[in-house]
């Protein structure tokens, strides 16, 4: 991301959690922390990052989250082959988008403490990739 500053860019905005010192921001949860002196390359987390966010900063300033366990279905993603074959991590990552409801990895769980730190490592989460084009949903237990 910094490159982009390096070519020309003002800002940057990465639409997925960033590594490194990258602060991560969602709007209705900390956006208010956001300075645009020092804050020239941000994170807006990923799409179900912002489903859970402010959900998670709901129950949390009205009743305390000792620990959360999250699933989502999502839709299927660009990554996900259209026809059965091989995968180099897994035997699910190799089904068809098109056919199957796949169990998978999330990392959303975990980016919700990039912008609420009193939640790391108090949320758990798991995926489902479904066959549609275009949906997601989030489950907060």
């Amino acid at each position: 991301a910094a490159k982009h500053l390096e070519s020309g860019a003002k800002r940057v905005l990465i639409s997925a959690p960033a590594k490194g010192d990258v602060p991560t921001f969602v709007m209705g949860v900390n956006h208010h922390a956001y300075n645009p002196a020092t804050d020239l390359i941000i994170s807006n987390a990923s799409c179900t990052t912002n489903c859970l966010a402010p959900i998670a900063k709901v129950l949390l300033d009205n009743f305390g989250i000792e620990e959360g366990l999250m699933t989502t279905v999502h839709a299927a993603t660009a990554t996900q082959p259209v026809v059965d074959g091989p995968s180099k991590k897994d035997w699910r990552g190799g089904r068809s988008a098109l056919q199957n409801i796949i169990p998978a990895s999330t990392g959303a769980a975990k980016a919700v403490a990039l912008c609420l730190p009193e939640l790391k490592n108090k949320l758990t989460g798991m995926a489902f990739r479904v066959p549609v084009a275009d949906v997601s949903v989030v489950d907060l237990t």
